[in-house]
């Protein structure tokens, strides 16, 4: 097989990987690639919501797979464009893309399907969406309709960061088009997991849930952002909790997209809040999370290729059952001082070579770029993810904090409490 992995981040990086390790796959092209993935194969500098231009590499280059890694390139149309020259894709159409593409979509299909979600209302005009607020108790979460990075939503305190959240998306634009609308929803009290489904159109294949951390700094304080790191397997996530996640969640989204003429192909990533009442869903994801991915990639025994494979060709019933390995992983992201808002870009990064010898530890490339003389520098808001693996939780934590010391990198930051809620 020849496989081209599509994005430039950490969870591409780690994908790629994975994939690489498959004594099925012969090369890997990464598109547009970062440094990690140009030791894995070869990088082609094409972005990746250039659907159109994707499309033709991959037909030029006879490719047996194509997958997905972020949503922009879903939400261009990739699948359409790859369905159109005959390439099997791992990742959904655009019409399916839209679970992501736009939360209230979203939100409008949990309802049409009987699918457990919070309270909610759509507004496009702030006089209403201030007025709503009115009748409703803090905290509030107000999110942009649209992909925003993972930065879109903002969880107001008080009824002041609220106003001010929702004229800075609808007025200021702080989201850009993303931003047109908002959604407005009740706070659903509980605790946070992240959990990943293998779909085919048909059949859903459970993978192993983990918890990630969205604010910027320790004790979840600070902005949210894309995530700062992850941890698997999640206490919170019992078996129990992971079937009634199949049952009332996955399975129903499933036969209702296919009943909608959007059949959801590719990985299904629900945010889910595990309530008093039960897993409840917060928003979908049309691709893996990041930095979860990360960590599921290093916890993943079987061979990856041949399931993806099978997923793109409607095939997920027969494929090969997947394997984990029973020891915790953890990923925490380094990131460029700065982020989420204004990441300082161009700092230069010395000493991985040094963090990549503890034992147990994968440094994956988020956000890097290399110079003309061969220096590593910054080029993102999230640079790179050190992902470790332990026979406790807690030794996988401390692997990878004494990888991230070992770094010679000023111009960044991380949590350093990655693990917590685990770890009491």
């Amino acid at each position: 097989m020849k496989i081209l992995v599509v994005g430039s981040g950490g969870r591409e990086h780690a994908l790629g990987w994975k994939l690489r390790q498959s004594p099925l796959v012969t090369e890997l092209i990464s598109a547009p690639g970062n440094p990690g993935l140009a030791e894995l194969g070869r990088c082609v500098a094409i972005k990746a919501d250039d659907a159109r231009e994707l499309a033709a590499l991959a037909m030029r280059e006879q490719v047996s797979l194509v997958v997905i890694g972020p949503e922009a390139a879903a939400a261009a149309g990739l699948a359409d464009a790859l369905s159109q020259v005959g390439v099997p894709c791992f990742g959904p159409s655009k019409a399916a893309a839209e679970l992501e593409a736009s939360k209230a979509f979203m939100k409008e299909f949990c309802v049409r399907h009987g699918v457990p979600t919070a309270e909610y209302k759509v507004f496009d005009d702030a006089i209403h969406a201030k007025a709503y607020l009115g009748d409703r108790e803090p905290p509030y979460v107000i999110k942009a309709d649209g992909l925003a990075a993972g930065k879109g939503v903002v969880i107001a305190e008080t009824r002041r960061e609220a106003d001010a959240a929702i004229d800075e998306i609808l007025f200021l634009r702080k989201f850009g088009t993303a931003g047109q609308r908002i959604v407005i929803e009740d706070f659903l009290p509980g605790e946070e997991a992240s959990f990943f489904a293998l779909c085919d159109g048909e059949t859903a294949v459970p993978l192993v849930a983990a918890q990630d951390h969205k604010r910027a700094y320790d004790q979840d304080k600070g902005p949210n952002t894309g995530g700062m790191g992850a941890y698997s397997p999640a206490p919170i996530f019992t078996d129990a909790v992971r079937d009634q996640t199949m049952a009332q969640i996955i399975l129903p989204t499933l036969r209702g997209m296919k009943a909608e003429g959007r059949p959801f192909v590719g990985v299904l990533f629900a945010g889910l809040m595990i309530t008093p009442a039960g897993p409840k869903l917060i928003e979908f994801n049309v691709r893996f999370g990041d930095p979860e991915c990360q960590t599921l990639m290093r916890r993943l025994n079987s061979d990856l290729a041949p399931v993806l494979l099978a997923a793109a060709k409607g095939e997920l019933a027969s494929a090969p059952t997947l394997e984990w390995d029973a020891r915790p992983a953890v990923t925490v992201v380094y990131a460029a001082q700065g982020y989420p808002d204004e990441p300082l870009t161009g700092s230069v990064i010395r000493g991985l070579a040094k963090a990549q010898a503890v034992e147990g530890v994968e440094i994956f490339h988020a956000g890097t770029k290399l110079d003309d003389d061969g220096l590593l520098r910054a080029a993102g808001g999230r640079v790179l993810n050190v992902t470790a693996i332990g026979e406790t939780l807690k030794d996988a934590v401390a692997r990878a904090y004494d990888a991230v010391n070992r770094i010679d990198w000023p111009g960044g930051f991380c949590r350093r409490d990655i693990g917590w809620r685990a770890l009491g």
